[in-house]
């Protein structure tokens, strides 16, 4: 039945899409008798005019938008439209985007109003515009490319974060229906940490930053949905599926780019208090509150603070989140800006370090994760007792950022920061080794609990860190240079621990702690060839340096450093080491030259096309040292990405589309084998090059006044092409297997996705209907590739928000109710399994993940705004 009810929407969203299709151009609704005039000019911060800017007009009731351009006088009109209030945006090339909002006009009461625009630093220039086309479709779209692309992106619009997704969503949701990409959560949205998948790359192959400055993980660039930057402190996010340009920063240039926007700030006083309940005791509360203009129109503030807790679909998975940022602007003047900004986050879980086995979910249901079957902990000798679980996670994010315009076109934007992130895990650690047929499961029993059999977990780092940018903007383009470059310290270690006691072990797994410094200069030229072509060249240098120290372990990372071993680790915690050195030191810088190269054509005024090159990188990660007693003599070197991409973008009225093709060849990362011709050396062997080739199209149709129909899809592959790979000897090295994994496909990368979504945005209402379909991919097991099928998977979503209206001081407050899952689906969405061979077992000790069941959401949130 659920197929059925699934295949029909399908059914029907293809059947409004294919009737917009032989639609006739001049459908819609009569327009109203229209009077009234509304012009002004548009000028730069000394007060010259801008020629050629982009006006767009939207009706605030209506939706429908006007559009015109600014003359040599930077002056512009607009006659014959209807009374009523109306928003301005006006946008030109090289500058920030202007909006007025509110505006009043009717045949007694024209408007005359001048937008000022000021010279765009490289974070704005991302920042997510209202519209700079007459399209229709375009205005309401709630992911959409921009005309002026220079590669495949998608701009997520807060219309989009504010009324289509869940409000106790994380990064990893906001991002999950753009082209081609898909998350993993199996605790519910954002009860957990998602990981994010497109084009081929895993997290960690690509950069996240927020207003311009880059988090992730110091031993291997990787990153924390949960932990950071909940749903609400997001304003928009600009999701380049590229390495970028060259003024594109970060440690991973190599997939893509995330980029989060914090929200924009308004001009008025708005203020509302939020509370969410939903399934499993889920509930958030939400105070937001913009101070508006302050002190002259000098100062505005944006506060927001919040409370989560819930049970989480998965048994005895419980969440605490406590959260709060703060944006301050302060502007000396219209082009001497100083902006500050803190984020801090307190987040308690249960959350062990696995997934549930097949057999437990066979046996106890796919939300089966851990017990409460003991009275008190000294007591319970239950392995999988929840309260053995624990994750306590503290984070803040502060950074300072001050933006000053000069003469001559110059302009400045200066940011500096820090950030911490300090994950204290303890969890007991059991084995599963039942290979019993599941035809007759009785049940997983995992291996019992023992004064070793926990772990006492702790990865922390605090970076320090600045970005700047020097631009220059004349007739000719825009000059941009800059630097990038952040310090860190990071303490990191992992003790058998007694899961009843918490008594740790005398030895560690691993501990080290280790320093690493990243600077990445680079200069960019964006000619403006003509009025159509724009072209931007440049060139990034990333240099990374990691120093590390590491302290003896029970073996399993470096050992005791020339000493012997006393005890056996897996069976008691009493273990020492006979001499050998208390540390060891290591260190190693790595370098890379990243060029990139791309233009921007306007066919006409609502058709560009784009073409790019580029290169990125990824650091080794601090892994490369855990091998016995630190011995890595030949570091190996940074793995790299070379993308080449076309694409086109157009926005009529009722339709906006865009396509993209690329081809990217890229190398994966480096594994560590046993060398074959030195019994105590070890290698590090490339798993050989991948390429990763396909199309991408994302369109948003107009279908009626204030209904539309989003859709995207990609088809497209990721497979290694490498033959067998040397070791630098004279024979080729066997264990790589490459020849073996020649044409499989690269994990978690489907054949095919698609998103549909159906729209209706209205003043105070909006109803959204969004379906992610993700298509067959493999997953790997062990040593050997493509392995693991994992079949399709759908998930649809439906939201339903309505807006109080009218001039009360409570005009903002609305109400929103969100189911996820629709269609109750549970699919298995990754498998790691227990046997290492090169076919696929089914074993019931195989870890999973499933999709979290059908829940339901229900907000009320009250606004508080002037009366108008």
């Amino acid at each position: 039945m659920k197929v059925r009810i699934h295949a029909r929407l399908c059914t029907l969203m293809c059947c409004l899409f294919a009737c917009l299709l032989v639609a006739p151009a001049n459908c819609g609704a009569a327009q109203e008798a229209a009077s009234a005039e509304l012009g002004g000019s548009a000028v730069d911060t000394a007060g010259g005019a801008i020629r050629g800017a982009s006006v767009s007009v939207t009706n605030d009731t209506t939706h429908q938008v006007t559009t015109t351009t600014t003359d040599s006088q930077g002056r512009f009109s607009l006659n014959g439209l209807p009374a009523g209030s109306y928003t301005v945006n006006v946008t030109a090339p090289s500058f920030a985007g202007g909006t007025r909002a509110g505006l009043q006009v009717s045949p007694a009461h024209p408007q005359d109003i001048s937008v000022t625009l000021e010279l765009a630093s490289v974070s704005q220039m991302i920042v997510v515009q209202s519209d700079d086309s007459s399209s229709e479709a375009a205005h309401l779209a709630p992911m959409d490319a921009l005309l002026d692309e220079h590669s495949a992106r998608t701009e997520i619009k807060p219309v989009f974060i504010q009324n289509f997704t869940n409000p106790e969503s994380d990064f990893g949701e906001l991002v999950q229906m753009a082209p081609g990409t898909f998350s993993i959560t199996s605790n519910g949205i954002g009860l957990a940490q998602d990981k994010t998948f497109f084009r081929g790359f895993p997290d960690g192959d690509y950069d996240i930053d927020f207003d311009g400055i880059p988090f992730y993980d110091t031993n291997s660039p990787t990153h924390h949905s949960w932990a950071f930057f909940p749903s609400p402190w997001v304003g928009g996010v600009d999701f380049d599926r590229s390495p970028g340009s060259a003024s594109t920063i970060g440690p991973t240039p190599f997939g893509g780019s995330i980029h989060l926007l914090s929200p924009e700030m308004t001009d008025k006083p708005l203020g509302n208090i939020g509370v969410s309940y939903g399934s499993w005791n889920t509930v958030l509360v939400d105070g937001n509150f913009d101070t508006g203009d302050m002190f002259g129109k000098n100062d505005n503030m944006l506060i927001d603070v919040q409370h989560m807790q819930s049970d989480g679909y998965q048994t005895n998975n419980y969440q605490i989140r406590n959260a709060g940022d703060l944006k301050y602007v302060h502007k000396f003047s219209e082009t001497n800006v100083l902006t500050g900004y803190s984020g801090v986050v307190w987040l308690d879980s249960n959350t062990p370090n696995n997934n549930a086995t097949r057999g437990q979910i066979a046996k106890y249901g796919d939300n089966f994760l851990l017990t409460n079957d003991c009275t008190a902990t000294a007591t319970c000798t239950d392995p999988l007792y929840y309260k053995f679980y624990t994750y306590h996670v503290p984070t803040d994010v502060e950074y300072v950022g001050w933006s000053k315009q000069f003469g001559h076109g110059w302009q400045t934007d200066l940011k500096g920061y820090t950030l911490s992130y300090y994950n204290a895990q303890f969890y007991d650690n059991p084995s599963f080794s039942n290979t019993a047929s599941l035809t007759n499961v009785p049940g997983i029993t995992p291996s019992p609990i023992s004064a070793v059999s926990a772990v006492d977990k702790l990865n922390s780092y605090r970076k320090y860190g600045e970005t700047f940018t020097a631009s220059q903007v004349s007739q000719w383009g825009i000059l941009r240079a800059g630097l990038w470059y952040e310090w860190a310290t990071t303490n990191r270690f992992q003790i058998p621990s007694d899961p009843q006691t918490r008594v740790d072990a005398s030895l560690p797994n691993f501990h080290e702690r280790f320093w690493t410094n990243s600077a990445q200069p680079f200069i960019e030229y964006e000619l403006h060839a003509t009025h159509r072509l724009t072209v931007t060249g440049g060139f990034k240098y990333a240099y990374f340096n990691q120093s590390l120290t590491q302290y003896q372990d029970n073996g399993k990372t470096v050992g005791c450093l020339g000493g012997t071993l006393v005890g056996n680790p897996k069976t008691t915690p009493i273990v020492s080491c006979t001499g050998g050195a208390a540390s060891a030191s290591h260190s190693a810088g790595y370098t890379a030259y990243l060029p990139s190269f791309d233009a921007n054509y306007r066919l006409t005024s609502f058709w560009s096309a784009y073409a790019q090159f580029a290169k990125g990188t990824i650091v080794p990660p601090s892994s490369v040292f855990d091998v016995a007693n630190g011995n890595t003599v030949v570091t190996p070197k940074p793995t790299g990405v070379t993308t080449y991409q076309v694409g086109t973008v157009v926005k009529m009225k009722r339709a906006t589309v865009n396509f993209d093709a690329y081809r990217i060849r890229y190398q994966n990362a480096y594994s560590s084998i046993a060398d074959p011709f030195n019994a105590s050396a070890t290698d590090f062997v490339s798993q050989g090059d991948a390429l990763s080739k396909g199309f991408e199209g994302e369109g948003n149709f107009l279908l009626t006044h204030s209904l539309s129909f989003y859709i995207n899809g990609t088809a497209g592959n990721a497979k290694y092409v490498s033959h067998l790979l040397p070791t630098g000897q004279v024979a080729p090295n066997p264990i790589t297997k490459s020849n073996v994994d020649y044409g499989k496909w690269v994990a978690n990368t489907p054949s095919n996705t698609e998103t549909f979504g159906l729209t209706y945005q209205q003043r105070h209402f909006e109803l959204g209907i969004f379906d992610k379909r993700v298509g067959e991919m493999w997953n790997d097991n062990g040593t050997f590739n493509q392995v693991i099928p994992i079949a399709p998977f759908s998930l649809t979503n439906i939201y339903l928000n309505y807006t109080l209206g009218g001039s009360s001081i409570f005009a903002q407050s609305k109400v929103r109710f969100t189911v996820n899952n629709l269609f109750d689906n549970h699919n298995i969405v990754s498998d790691s399994q227990s046997t290492s061979g090169a076919n696929y077992v089914v074993a019931p000790s195989d870890i999973i993940q499933v999709l979290p069941a059908r829940s339901y959401t229900v907000t009320f949130t009250m606004g508080l705004s002037p009366k108008r």
